[in-house]
């Protein structure tokens, strides 16, 4: 290499420390550019600078290295900061022997991670159910017993609580603020293998129980998917974006698939942890129909101009949606003023309004129409499946 060359690349470096040092790095740029740069990233016209450090949006949050152009030269900071929130969950089913004392019939390995400082975690429901012990190790070796306080399994969301306190714990972000090819960070246990970690982008949005083979079809599923390694053992570990936030908890895999993952959003997780905290359990309201999507013929059928909302096939007698009129080949457009795109948006909505809430509801009768008052039932439980025995 020339002198003439060194020497030139001394000054590049020393102009990029000069401008990074003056605080002339931004995250947004001309709309005819291309659009907001992501976090952190430097517009290559104030700087020649081979990377920079996304700043932190909060004390807990760390940053990450990333090129001029966002993509990421490392991910260690953001393990380093995020490992000691996540643990692994030992589940196990403990019942009287015939012989007298107890005796192990089944036992589960998953993840969770800590979300508050006094000791909750996060993790999924197919977990923790049933398990008559819950063990919770952390990453220095340290273990704790657990025990639920709040598991729901139509959304496969459970709350753990360890007696410890002062626990390091990861930020709940906004999952409806990711982009589709926005980088995340998976960190789990899959087969035991404590504490992986591997990354990927987000590979798409509103994944539903149709995407994913085996769910209870009584569930409610808008999942994250994501190439990030997910493999058994790692259900229940937390998905997080370059800021070191959570914002999803990864939960199912497409079986005989390769790099197609699961994560349950966070933002859904927002909504339902008040009351699992509260009450243990998720008490929903419904609104007493029977819904399907729409179809281009049933849509024509019907007067819709386009397949959006939520086709009613059957009226429970007697329910909420009958008392307030609500007839079949009704097809509900709004919840209270929210558009309904499709049957599972209804569902949802209707779900966690509250049993005994009074909502609007927004029907479509042909060319009419109107806004019906409906107050909210309750949704029967459905049955659990019998245990079975390994």
């Amino acid at each position: 290499m020339t002198v003439r060359v060194l020497a030139r690349l001394l000054l590049l470096f020393v102009v990029a420390a000069v401008a990074v040092g003056c605080g002339q790095r931004t995250s947004s740029a001309d709309p005819a550019d291309g659009g907001p740069l992501p976090p952190g990233a430097v517009p290559s016209g104030a700087s020649s600078s081979p990377f920079a450090i996304a700043p932190a949006t909060s004390l807990a949050a760390m940053p990450v290295v990333v090129s001029a152009d966002g993509t990421p030269l490392s991910f260690s900071p953001l393990v380093k900061r995020s490992n000691p929130s996540v643990a692994t969950i030992k589940a196990r089913l403990v019942r009287d022997s015939a012989f007298g004392g107890k005796r192990t019939v089944g036992q589960g390995l998953g993840t969770g991670f800590v979300y508050d400082t006094n000791g909750f975690l996060l993790t999924n429901h197919h977990v923790i159910a049933k398990a008559s012990e819950v063990t919770v190790r952390f990453l220095d070796g340290h273990e704790a017993n657990g025990t639920v306080v709040g598991s729901d399994k139509h959304t496969d969301i459970a709350v753990v609580k360890v007696q410890d306190s002062n626990l390091p714990a990861l930020p709940l972000g906004d999952s409806d603020a990711l982009d589709v090819g926005d980088w995340v960070m998976a960190i789990g246990n899959p087969f035991g293998l404590s504490h992986t970690v591997s990354a990927g982008i987000l590979s798409a949005k509103g994944r539903t129980r149709d995407d994913v083979r085996g769910l209870d079809p009584s569930g409610y599923f808008n999942f994250l998917q994501t190439d990030a390694s997910i493999n058994p053992g790692n259900s229940g570990g937390p998905l997080l974006n370059l800021k070191g936030e959570v914002i999803g908890i990864n939960s199912a895999v497409r079986a005989n698939a390769n790099g197609i993952g699961f994560a349950i959003p966070i933002n859904m997780v927002k909504q339902l942890l008040p009351l699992l905290l509260h009450d243990g359990k998720i008490r929903r309201s419904a609104i007493g129909v029977e819904v399907l999507g729409l179809n281009p013929i049933e849509a024509q059928r019907l007067k819709r101009p386009d397949s959006k909302g939520a086709w009613v096939q059957n009226v429970r007698p007697g329910g909420p949606a009958d008392r307030a009129g609500v007839a079949s080949d009704d097809v509900i457009i709004a919840f209270n003023g929210k558009p309904i795109a499709d049957p599972d948006e209804l569902r949802w909505l209707a779900s966690i309004a509250g049993v005994g809430s009074n909502v609007t509801v927004t029907v479509a009768r042909l060319e009419r129409v109107f806004d019906v008052r409906v107050t909210l039932g309750e949704l029967p439980e459905t049955p659990d499946q019998p245990d079975e025995e390994p």
